[in-house]
């Protein structure tokens, strides 16, 4: 399809550059087959879901993946900022540099910010490889858990660039840009629709007789870019790590057949149990790397509610979206919510959607 079907026009002011408090006061927008519309909250989720029904979170844990630095080792030292966003074993990373034309391979960077020093020391890693767009391979000069510690200590949380843009992160987004699930290490970007929920809300879910399910899958920075390409067929998604539990598969897979429904509570867990689910809907465990590419023409499988964010246009985010509800459903919806004045995007509000038939 062509890329720019999913594109729209979304004013600056409707991009919210704080979460809403409490957390669960965030605006839901209830979007219906065929497009009927219901305002609501985040706070009524259980009044639009049923006994049985099957809510699934995604827990991950943001790092403090932002990292600022200096080339060392030659005669001049530029500053360099680094985005780490994909960990590729024990001491390596992936990761986004700028200006990336200041790096060569065999190069050194020494990361570390002025007033909050390393426990461990300066933390250096050495360029072992450029890709295109910025992208290098980083392999620092600790390994694992000390590794670990080092990033938590000199690196800042990765707020998106439409928020960075506009404020500097400061200590608040700390906790702000993190769920209250939040217990695996290793992502870079936040499952934005788990942040909305507080114990209030999941007591409420609780009492309704849904229950509760955790998966993890590491997002990457990549998830939230714009497809550059002119046919979605083109673009290439950045493959993510993720894990389901023969626990919680068997857990879903036994609520599914007495009739209860799969919520996935933000795109990153459908595209985790989508990635894990057979021909007949059957979620198997899962335990590797998952790029799936969800537009429209897709075949659910496994998920049939879904509780996600405002997305940016252009992204493989709103394509997404548009295969589980319909493009023009979504199209109406997404409308609605910019003259109603919705928030938008990782610190928004909400959208609570019933998947299309047929």
């Amino acid at each position: 399809m062509r890329t720019d079907l999913f594109d729209f026009e979304l004013p600056p002011e409707s991009i919210a550059l704080r979460p809403a408090s409490p957390r669960d006061a965030a605006r839901m927008l209830v979007v219906h087959p065929g497009g009927v519309l219901r305002d609501a909250a985040i706070a009524d989720l259980p009044r639009w879901l049923e006994p049985g029904d099957q809510i699934v979170v995604n827990d991950t844990k943001v790092i403090a993946a932002q990292l600022k630095g200096r080339r060392i080792g030659r005669d001049t030292e530029p500053k360099i900022e680094a985005t780490l966003i994909k960990r590729l074993d024990g001491s390596r990373w992936q990761a986004l540099v700028k200006p990336a034309k200041k790096l060569s391979p065999g190069d050194t960077i020494r990361f570390g910010n002025e007033g909050r020093v390393c426990l461990l020391g300066n933390l250096d890693a050495e360029v072992e490889a450029k890709g295109q767009e910025g992208e290098v391979t980083l392999s620092f000069s600790f390994h694992g858990p000390m590794l670990d510690q080092a990033i938590a200590d000199v690196g800042a949380t990765p707020l998106p660039p439409y928020i960075a843009s506009k404020r500097k992160p400061d200590e608040k987004d700390v906790s702000d840009y993190q769920t209250m699930f939040a217990a695996n290490e290793g992502a870079v970007a936040a499952p934005t629709a788990g942040l909305h929920f507080t114990p209030a809300l999941e007591a409420a879910l609780k009492s309704r007789g849904v229950e509760l399910h955790r998966l993890t899958l590491h997002v990457g920075a990549g998830t939230f870019l714009p497809v550059k390409t002119e046919e979605t067929s083109e673009h290439k998604m950045h493959a993510e790590w993720g894990c389901i539990t023969a626990e919680t598969a068997s857990a879903l897979n036994a609520a599914r057949a007495k009739g209860g429904r799969i919520v996935a509570i933000g795109t990153t867990s459908l595209r985790l149990l989508e990635s894990a689910a057979s021909a007949d809907g059957t979620i198997e465990p899962f335990a590797a790397e998952t790029s799936i590419f969800i537009t429209p023409g897709y075949r659910f499988r496994a998920v049939d509610i879904l509780l996600t964010n405002f997305h940016l246009p252009r992204s493989t985010l709103f394509m997404l979206v548009s295969a589980f509800s319909g493009l023009e459903t979504m199209q109406g919806a997404y409308a609605h919510a910019i003259r109603d004045g919705y928030r938008f995007y990782s610190y928004g509000d909400a959208c609570l959607l019933f998947r299309a038939r047929g």
